[in-house]
């Protein structure tokens, strides 16, 4: 019974919305001055677009219905009451809170304290490598990490999380079915079993020119915390930064080079007082999470001379193999040994490009 509640719920929202000249703006002032949807479609019984805007209601809710989606309905429980500020923040420039969300995973998952990480597309190897750290250990810490699906520092971030074994939200701009990039399939359905998809947009929709904006205000709204990893000086993550300060979130970013074009937009907001993340414990402060402590401690009888060796040569910065035996000061073979006693025991691993670190 209460499925059927939330579907015609859903239907009615919906269709208030597939009405002509009726905007997520506009929508939200008609409910208000009815005292509620129903009551705003009621005034409308006239109407003779409304039984072509039922009909589209109907078939976006029965699409929902057919890959799994579950809907969240303003005003609902379920519904993520952060997103309100966006309607109640008009001098903010921000378009309203979605009527109706589509998720796959877990709604709930975003009653965890959450933490944004946004920025370029093309993001340096140092980017990348800071962004799954960042998320990784605020997973661990209990953080939900929210992002954007895109390639680079989104999929960076969304990865780390979920290696992390924690959990993750993207929030997408097309339709829960429509993958976007298309090359990223397999990791949006990675977080649907793990985390949460969400999105404002109705099964099958394509993404537009606009999507990728509406999708920012989102992300900056379901966050405490927003920080951009890379960001060129027009990057898109400057918009979910901006949406973030409008909304009076706490906004951050990672310092980077001050010549390289992918840090520039991230440098100027801390140049413009945006919080400094200068290590995990960073975020986490800002988080209200407890600092991480150190996640491994060595025992000095825990591991044998050349391990140790390797332990000590190794820092959180990835090094080339080559350099480690140098610096460890053993026989080749007796380092490689080393290093992979120390990836069976979860302290070292290897990044994309071969090079070792702690993990």
């Amino acid at each position: 019974m209460r499925g059927e509640s939330v579907q015609r719920s859903a239907v009615d929202a919906l269709t208030l919305l597939s009405l002509p000249r009726i905007g997520l703006r506009e929508w939200h002032r008609r409910v208000r001055a009815a005292g509620s949807v129903a009551a705003a479609l009621s005034d409308e019984r006239r109407n003779p677009a409304l039984a072509p805007a039922v009909g589209k209601a109907e078939a976006a809710v029965h699409a929902a219905e057919l890959i799994g989606a579950a809907i969240a309905v303003h005003g609902s429980a379920e519904y993520p009451a952060v997103l309100n500020d966006l309607t109640e923040s008009d001098s903010a420039g921000l378009t309203p809170a979605p009527p109706v969300l589509f998720a796959l995973g877990s709604i709930a998952l975003l009653g965890k304290p959450t933490v944004a990480l946004v920025g370029t597309r093309q993001a340096t190897a140092p980017g990348l490598r800071a962004a799954e750290r960042i998320a990784r250990e605020c997973a661990e810490a209990g953080a939900l990490v929210i992002s954007g699906l895109a390639r680079g520092i989104d999929a960076a971030a969304h990865t780390g999380a979920l290696n992390g074994s924690g959990t993750t939200a993207a929030v997408i701009g097309t339709g829960l079915d429509v993958a976007y990039p298309v090359d990223h399939r397999a990791l949006q359905q990675r977080i649907a079993e793990c985390g949460v998809v969400l999105t404002e947009l109705a099964p099958g929709q394509r993404a537009t020119r606009g999507s990728f904006p509406e999708r920012n205000r989102l992300i900056a709204a379901l966050a405490h915390v927003t920080i951009v990893v890379e960001a060129g000086h027009k990057s898109g993550a400057l918009l979910t930064a901006n949406a973030a300060m409008a909304l009076n979130r706490l906004c951050a970013a990672v310092p980077g080079t001050f010549d390289s074009a992918s840090c520039l937009g991230s440098n100027e907001l801390l140049r413009d007082g945006a919080h400094v993340i200068a290590s995990v414990n960073d975020v986490l402060a800002l988080l209200q999470i407890p600092q991480a402590r150190e996640r491994y401690t060595i025992a000095p009888d825990a591991l044998n001379d050349a391990e140790r060796a390797i332990w000590n040569v190794l820092g959180s910065a990835p090094l080339d193999l080559d350099l480690v035996v140098q610096r460890a000061g053993w026989a080749a073979e007796a380092c490689l040994s080393a290093v992979t006693t120390l990836e069976l025991k979860g302290l070292v691993r290897a990044t994309h490009n071969g090079a070792l670190q702690r993990a």
